[in-house]
């Protein structure tokens, strides 16, 4: 039994209601409605789970002794009210099933709506189950179905996906009921091998620790010289074979960066990649290349190819951090399915344009080209931006040149519901003006940065103020201990200031930092801290409003904020962390 059906159970049998059992615990209306629906439960030995204990044995001992109810009630005493609830959050909640049957979902091209009819549930049933809210009532023949549904609509050659999450090979299993008992087994989490990466964590734990000032040293780009002196290279010519395409690619960058246009670049590519990353100087070519590209001050609309396993989808995202982080690439994506016949790629600058096709499955049979002519140029641009006008933003990408804008934006975020914070500090809407200053004086602030921050800090409070008075705030936090602490102190949080230098806390403010978190927590209904066991971020934010939209924020090194609506990134990253105890 869960804590919710625990809960729902006493209150079915004193013929209570949630009102009366909050009037009698002190708890208020909306932590009673939250634990009743499973979306919260109380963290044990906490105070909140010993007012709710109470409640229901002074509930009990009223009823009883006015006969409204059972004379069995008289049998609860507060040990066993407490007993049942604390067993009931000790129990094993199946919550690996729930994160499993989210990866497979991620990871597979099925349509969630299919699945539903195909086990005939409701569509918003499973999104419960995918995000640990529910879980199947049957466990077992869940598995089974839902692997029986991924192999009959998988074709054997887009299989590898079930190798990454299994982490067994599947090539010498040719049998469709052994394929489904395996892939059933690891969503029950029943096979001891079990290593799947969680793809969005890796990306997000790349971007926390990327630096764009040491990778700029660290490829000596601020050394790199864009040559004025044009190198020669055909009109026009055609490339046809792994090899060649390779050197089609370098040589479009290297005609682009040697041009005189400044225009716009769109690149577009559905073509496999494979074989080229396997080259062992290619990959670190074409990053040189377009690291002159972005040298010589170039803005690059890059529209990825989503329609692949998850996984190759955030490689490929993950190569292009440090090009994200210059603010110079703008990410797209197609909504619509590109056919799964031909193969199709598209590279057009000012002045350049590279064309390639292939069959699916005969990539080395293609063919690329590559011209120079004005007129050629010019349809491949305007094919280019017709493809472009086709795009939808992946991720709308913010620094502090175009600061307006994301305020803009982000006002219109925050009011569109509930949401929920997966932090790298404490909120700022938390902290007094007294301990701020106190942090100001350890921290040398100036006094025009200071005034900045306190009018933030200001806002901030009123903000928030007002959006828990019509909807619910979660923050999840990370425990640090002193030695810890003492080797890498926390920051406050101003990305949306776009401040680019570090503000720390000594562990004395922070400690009362995190005293004043809680105690907003207690006297604000709508508002909870929760404890996360996953590995801290310390230069990155989350803000996720279930549904709707993302927002990754980076403090420092450069401030930046990732602002995301694509729906398979976004659910990435609405369940990369399962929900938590309160504090």
């Amino acid at each position: 039994m869960t804590f919710s059906e625990q809960l729902n159970e006493y209150l079915s049998v004193l013929n209570c209601s949630a009102k009366e059992l909050s009037q009698i615990s002190g708890l208020s209306n909306s932590v009673i409605s939250r634990y009743r629906s499973g979306e919260r439960v109380p963290r044990p030995e906490s105070e909140k789970l010993n007012q709710l204990c109470e409640g229901i044995y002074l509930l009990s001992k009223e009823k009883a002794a006015s006969k409204r109810t059972s004379a069995s009630i008289t049998s609860f005493t507060k040990d066993e009210i407490y007993t049942a609830f604390t067993n009931t959050l000790k129990q094993p909640d199946n919550s690996r099933l729930c994160e499993n049957f989210n990866h497979l979902l991620l990871a597979s091209s099925v349509s969630l709506a299919d699945l539903a009819r195909f086990l005939n549930y409701d569509s918003s049933y499973l999104s419960r189950i995918r995000s640990g809210a529910r879980i199947p009532s049957d466990p077992e023949w869940f598995c089974s179905e839902t692997a029986r549904f991924i192999v009959l609509r998988t074709p054997p050659s887009d299989r590898v996906f079930i190798e990454k999450l299994t982490g067994q090979s599947i090539k010498d299993i040719n049998d469709s009921a052994a394929l489904c008992q395996l892939l059933s087994g690891w969503l029950l989490n029943t096979n001891t091998v079990s290593p799947q990466i969680n793809q969005m964590q890796s990306f997000l734990e790349k971007l926390d620790q990327f630096d764009l000032n040491n990778f700029i040293r660290s490829i000596r780009f601020d050394e790199l010289k864009v040559p004025t002196m044009p190198i020669q290279l055909p009109g026009s010519r055609s490339y046809f074979g792994i090899r060649e395409f390779m050197t089609a690619e370098l040589d479009y960058l290297k005609a682009t960066v040697l041009s005189s246009s400044m225009e716009n670049v769109i690149m577009y590519s559905d073509m496999p990649m494979e074989e080229m990353s396997k080259d062992p100087d290619f990959p670190k070519k074409w990053m040189f290349g377009m690291a002159m590209l972005l040298k010589k001050g170039l803005h690059i609309n890059m529209i990825h190819n989503v329609n692949r396993p998850f996984s190759e989808m955030m490689l490929g995202l993950e190569s292009y951090i440090p090009m994200y982080m210059t603010g110079q690439i703008s990410p797209y994506y197609l909504n619509e399915t590109p056919n799964q016949v031909f193969g199709h790629f598209l590279k057009v600058s000012g002045t350049v344009a590279l064309s390639g096709e292939c069959i699916a499955g005969f990539h080395n049979d293609g063919k690329y080209y590559l011209t120079k002519k004005k007129d050629e140029v010019s349809y491949y641009r305007h094919r280019a931006q017709a493809l472009l006008s086709h795009a939808r933003p992946l991720m709308r990408i913010f620094r502090s040149d175009n600061a307006i804008q994301y305020k803009t934006l982000r006002t219109r975020l925050l009011a569109s519901g509930s949401q929920r914070n997966i932090v790298a500090s404490l909120p700022i809407y938390t902290m007094t003006d007294d301990l701020l200053c106190s942090i100001f004086a350890q921290n040398y602030v100036s006094k025009s940065d200071a005034a900045k921050i306190f009018s933030y800090t200001s806002a901030e409070r009123k903000r928030v103020e007002a959006f828990l008075a019509t909807a619910s705030l979660t923050d999840e936090i990370t425990p640090i201990d002193k030695t810890e602490f003492e080797r890498y102190p926390l920051r406050l949080f101003l990305a949306d200031l776009f401040l680019e230098h570090d503000i720390v806390y000594t562990w004395d403010t922070y400690q009362k930092h995190l005293a004043l978190t809680k105690q907003y927590a207690d006297t604000h209904d709508s508002y909870s801290v929760k404890i996360s066991t996953t590995p801290a971020f310390r230069n990155i934010q989350i803000q996720i409003c279930e549904g709707k939209w993302a927002v990754i924020s980076k403090n420092n090194s450069p401030a930046i904020h990732f602002v995301v609506e694509h729906k398979k990134l976004r659910h990435a990253i609405e369940n990369m962390v399962m929900p938590l105890v309160e504090t």
